[in-house]
C-alpha cells in the first residue's frame, strides 16, 4: 500500500462450506486496485474442501491470507468474527461474506471514505439465480450490472461524487445496514468488546453491534455508489433464532449497552 493517507486495513471474509463462492470472492480480491494489508477468512466450521482451497490461494496471494477456523457448532457468526478480529493486525477492519464478488475498487473506496469516529455500511447488488450459477460454474471473480441477471442495478453504479450525499442517510437506523459490507476502526470494535456471542443462529448480530457502537458515540456512515459488492444467489437461511436475537438487540438498545457481555476479550490471549 503506497498511499499514506489511507489507513492500514484487514479484510475479513466470513465463510461456511461454500468453496465455489469463496473462490470467486478471492479472485475478486486479487483484482483490487488497492489491496488490504491482509485477508483473514473467518471460517465457521467448514470441511476440508474449504481448507484445501485456501491453501491453494495462499501460494499466489500477494498479501498474507490467514485462515481462522472453529469447529461446526451451528451458526456462530459472532464468535468467528471475533476470533478473526482478534487476529487482525491492522487499524481498519473491512468485513464481507464469502458469497460476494467485489468491485475492483471496493477496498480502495472503503479506505477513501473511512473517517475517525464512524463505522461504515454499504449496499449490495443482488444477482439472479441463473447469473450466479454461471459465475460459479466458471469460477469468475468479476460480475457486472450490465450483464443479464443483475437485480437492483442502481446499487452497482459507482459514482463517487454522489457518495458524500448519502453519508448521513438514516444514520440512527440500525436496521438500515448490511453486515456483509461493513467497515470499522479496530479500536472501536475493541471498545465495545466486539460482537455479542450471546447471539447465535441467523440474524441481528450486525444490528446489535451497530447499536452498541452508536451508544458509544460512533456514527453510522452509509456508503452508496462506492464500495460495491455483487451478491451470489443462495436460498435464505433458517431464521428460527430471530426472536431470541431480537430480545438481545432490544436489550442493548433499551439499556444503552456498550460492552458485549460475551465478546472479543475471550479470544485476545489465544490470538
Amino acid at each position: 500500500m503506497t498511499n499514506k493517507s489511507y489507513p492500514t486495513s484487514s479484510l475479513i471474509i466470513s465463510t461456511y462450506n461454500w468453496p465455489e463462492a469463496l473462490e470467486c470472492c478471492l479472485k475478486s480480491i486479487l483484482r483490487q486496485s488497492l489491496l488490504p494489508n491482509e485477508v483473514i477468512i473467518a471460517d465457521d466450521g467448514s470441511t476440508t474442501d474449504t481448507r484445501a482451497l485456501i491453501e491453494r490461494f495462499v501460494q499466489v496471494f500477494p498479501v498474507p491470507l490467514i485462515h481462522v477456523w472453529q469447529p461446526d457448532d451451528g451458526f456462530q457468526l459472532a464468535r468467528i468474527r471475533n476470533k478473526a478480529i482478534a487476529r487482525a493486525r491492522y487499524e481498519y477492519i473491512i468485513q464481507i461474506d464469502s458469497d460476494l464478488i467485489l468491485h475492483k475498487r471496493f477496498v480502495e473506496d472503503h479506505l477513501r471514505v473511512s473517517n475517525s469516529g464512524s463505522f461504515a455500511t454499504g449496499s449490495r447488488v443482488i444477482l439472479s439465480e441463473s447469473y450466479s450459477r454461471k459465475l460459479l460454474t466458471l469460477r469468475q471473480g468479476r460480475a457486472s450490472i450490465f450483464r443479464w441477471g443483475s437485480l437492483n442495478k442502481n446499487n452497482g453504479l459507482r459514482i463517487p461524487a454522489l457518495t458524500k450525499l448519502y453519508k448521513k442517510h438514516r444514520a440512527d437506523d440500525i436496521f438500515y445496514l448490511r453486515g456483509c459490507n461493513m467497515a470499522f476502526w479496530r479500536k472501536d470494535l475493541m471498545a465495545v468488546n466486539g460482537y455479542n456471542e450471546e447471539i447465535q443462529g441467523w440474524g441481528r448480530e450486525d444490528n446489535e453491534i451497530a447499536a452498541r457502537l452508536i451508544n458509544l458515540g460512533i456514527t453510522k456512515m452509509v456508503v452508496k455508489h462506492s464500495a460495491i459488492v455483487f451478491h451470489i444467489y443462495h436460498k435464505e437461511k433458517e431464521r428460527n433464532s430471530v426472536l431470541t436475537n431480537n430480545e438481545l438487540l432490544q436489550k442493548s438498545i433499551s439499556q444503552k449497552l456498550i460492552m458485549a457481555p460475551m465478546g472479543i476479550q475471550n479470544h485476545l490471549q489465544s490470538s
